[in-house]
């Protein structure tokens, strides 16, 4: 069973998904600042959630 997503819900998790894209780039660079190698994982998070915002944006416009 598929699940349907309106316009405005796929909206509203498009700027979610933004939001969370922009939080974890500041922690990546934070993190690389700090001389942490963590930071790769938040790279591969910023690139996840910039994906999903991509996804949803493309799907409020549909």
């Amino acid at each position: 069973m598929a699940a349907t997503t309106s316009p405005t819900h796929a909206r509203r998790l498009s700027l979610y998904a933004l939001a969370l894209c922009l939080l974890t780039v500041v922690a990546a660079v934070l993190s690389f600042v700090q001389g942490n190698w963590f930071g790769i994982i938040w790279v591969l998070l910023a690139g996840l959630s910039s994906n999903m915002a991509w996804y949803y944006s493309r799907k409020a416009k549909s």
